[in-house]
């Protein structure tokens, strides 16, 4: 997923891209989260971070990174919940990002993250299984912002609508799936749905198989939504 900054976001706002993974157990939906995000009243500056969130019940509070017993940062992983991102990319001239993996531990169970854009893979941590059991029903990946109900929303990405330059727009590019086994493969006949709640104020294009860079989608929108 790009890197983007978002300088001049307002402290009750919060704008990033994760991977999700949403299960249901029972009547209720789990979910656990990992990707980037600008969030100001949760590390009070507006630096781009690394995170993680889960929550037992959609319709609780959730918890991001070390707030409480949760995510279970590896020893020496290169990244941690909450650590500062940099370099961000520079709208029109340098894309940067950051490859991270989600998947089920064919052995523990466990919810495995691996940063992939290093020389070799990098272990960053684990979600015990406990914190979603039951059916994967939802996997995701998304742009997305949080604000004050009838507030002025941020940017989403590069804070412009979804196009083709990787320099110019949020991205999310070489997608893949994991199988029961651990192994990646490409979802060339895998399902993916193309969900957008605020069209009139953020985006996102087709997911496409684009050469060399795999399946992708771009993303992202203006500051400015209202409601």
């Amino acid at each position: 997923m790009s890197i983007w900054a978002s300088p001049n976001q307002e402290n009750s706002q919060e704008s990033g891209a994760s991977l999700q993974i949403y299960c249901q157990d029972g009547e209720k939906y789990n979910l656990i989260q990992a990707g980037f995000h600008v969030s100001p009243s949760l590390y009070h500056n507006k630096d781009i971070r690394f995170f993680t969130y889960w929550t037992k019940d959609l319709k609780s509070r959730g918890c991001y990174n070390s707030q409480c017993t949760g995510f279970v940062p590896a020893s020496g992983a290169e990244l941690v919940p909450g650590q500062a991102i940099a370099p961000p990319s520079i709208y029109g001239k340098q894309d940067h990002y950051i490859r991270l993996s989600v998947n089920k531990d064919p052995h523990s169970g466990d919810w495995v993250i691996y940063r992939h854009d290093l020389e070799k893979p990098s272990f960053l941590g684990h979600f015990p299984e406990e914190l979603c059991l039951g059916t994967t029903r939802i996997q995701a990946a998304t742009g997305f912002v949080n604000y004050l109900k009838n507030a002025h929303g941020p940017p989403m990405g590069s804070g412009n609508f979804p196009n083709d330059d990787d320099k110019k727009s949020a991205y999310f590019r070489r997608v893949k799936f994991y199988n029961s086994k651990g192994q990646a493969f490409d979802p060339f006949n895998t399902q993916m749905v193309r969900l957008v709640d605020r069209p009139d104020c953020y985006n996102v294009d087709d997911f496409l198989l684009e050469f060399k860079e795999g399946y992708s989608f771009h993303y992202g929108g203006p500051s400015g939504c209202i409601g």
